[in-house]
């Protein structure tokens, strides 16, 4: 190993998060004589475990037991908080914009490495709709999971509330785009959530809500298969759940959800699920880019051409070797994410030491899905599961797959006194303008615009 490697690691999501303790673990001694220095860029101090914002937005899990501390995980790294905004690996260098940015009045921090780990994730794909960036919400994030719950719970007082029949109808209408894991997951969450309350709102009831799912294509799910899509689209209307497919989401201006099929929702709600897109940053590279804008990467997990970058997760183009056929890529999921992860640890420190590289081999195992409390659907090593069954392997498998003992045995409390006691029903909107009440106390006025968080609810 040479005498100094400085490894930087940009992204402290799933794969960065893994990739940095998988290193400070094989790489424990080297660390401890200053042979090498980990660096971890994030926008976040907190890895979110994005397979529980479901249950978090239904309140069956507390937020903070969603995300997982990276300074107490990655006790042996130098974790900058801070968003890469550029890399030039011909330098080695890459430039960070960190919250102090702005208060020093510079460009940035520029970071200098060795080795270049890329895994930033990926943004919500979004589309030139009129009224989206004013309207919807996004569900990617445990803020954006949270501001629904509170908003949905808002929207259910306004209509307990009101004499308006077009402001309760507004009110009670909630529009979902988009047909996989996240918009399903959600849907199902809030929609059995929502149910639950009504029994203690005096004049709103279950049929009183209009939830809408819309989705270009023809099927929903496609993870879990075509008859288990077509079951979860069965289950979903059993519920009065109004499930669209072939539709698209042409405007929400105004606060009316217009359809392509000619559909129009007065509605406060639109959340938008509609699919991801590589981030920002790696445009801002001078690595190379497939053309959906992901980094071309060798089954080893570097990135082509450029020696001494690395890749995996939903930035990486990842050749797919169990495939059977040449030109398939890894889904970006979190099962390939976990794996990879790994994987890419081992090959860097395999890098700097002279070794033989690992090839990433994983054969895609299935998928699981929760419909809300107690519903779901699976397909495993093609077995298919639906009901009780398949939601109850949802939780056991995710179980086993949040990091650290210590959120494990949270979550696990927290689902054993959700079997005890009643759900909790209480909105805590007011969180989102915390100065509001202080505001106008000091003769002030209240601003009922959130602050400036593009990761915040709107």
């Amino acid at each position: 190993m040479k005498e100094r490697a400085r490894i930087l690691v940009v992204g402290g999501g799933y794969v960065g998060m893994y990739t940095a303790l998988r290193l400070q673990r094989r790489l424990k001694r080297e660390l401890g004589r200053g042979e090498a220095e980990i660096t971890v860029v994030t926008p976040d101090p907190y890895m979110t475990y994005q397979p529980f914002l479901p249950e978090a937005a239904a309140g069956a899990i507390s937020p903070r037991h969603v995300v997982v501390p990276l300074r107490r995980v990655l006790d042996r790294c130098r974790v900058v908080i801070g968003e890469a905004t550029a890399v030039d690996h011909a330098a080695r260098t890459a430039t960070v914009r960190t919250p102090a940015t702005d208060e020093e009045a510079t460009d940035g921090r520029r970071i200098e490495y060795d080795e270049l780990v890329l895994a930033p994730g990926s943004v919500a794909r979004t589309l030139p709709i009129p009224g989206l960036a004013d309207h919807a919400i996004g569900f990617k994030t445990v803020e954006e999971a949270i501001g629904l719950r509170n908003h949905v719970l808002e929207q259910m007082d306004i209509a307990s509330s009101t004499r308006d029949p077009g402001v309760r109808d507004a009110a009670l209408t909630f529009v979902f785009v988009g047909g996989g894991y996240a918009g399903v997951e959600a849907l199902g969450e809030l929609e059995d959530m929502a149910r639950y309350a009504t029994r203690y709102y005096h004049n709103v009831r279950p049929e009183d809500m209009k939830w809408i799912l819309v989705e270009a294509s023809d099927r929903i799910l496609p993870e879990v298969g075509e008859e288990m899509g077509r079951y979860t689209v069965t289950e979903l209307r059993r519920r009065n759940i109004d499930v669209r497919l072939e539709t698209r989401l042409d405007s929400c201006a105004d606060r009316v959800a217009v359809l392509s099929d000619g559909s129009r929702f007065p509605t406060r709600t639109v959340v938008w699920t509609a699919g991801v897109k590589p981030h920002p940053v790696l445009a801002a590279t001078d690595l190379p880019l497939n053309e959906r804008g992901r980094l071309r990467c060798t089954a080893e997990l570097a990135v082509e051409g450029a020696p001494h970058a690395w890749a995996a997760g939903d930035a990486a183009a990842v050749p797919d070797v169990t495939a059977g056929e040449a030109g398939r890529e890894c889904a970006p999921n979190a099962q390939h994410a976990l794996r990879q992860a790994r994987v890419l640890g081992d090959n860097v420190v395999h890098s700097l030491r002279g070794e033989p590289l690992e090839t990433y081999a994983h054969k895609y195992a299935g998928s699981v899905a929760s419909l809300g409390l107690h519903k779901g659907v699976a397909q495993v090593y093609g077995r298919k599961l639906k009901g009780y069954p398949a939601w109850l392997m949802h939780r056991t498998y995710h179980l086993s797959r949040v990091p650290t003992f210590n959120r494990k045995a949270r979550v696990a409390a927290e689902w054993t006194l959700a079997g005890l006691f009643k759900r909790e029903i209480v909105s805590l909107g007011s969180l989102e303008h915390p100065r509001a009440e202080f505001e106008l106390a000091a003769g002030g006025k209240p601003s009922h615009d959130p602050p400036h968080n593009p990761k915040g609810s709107s």
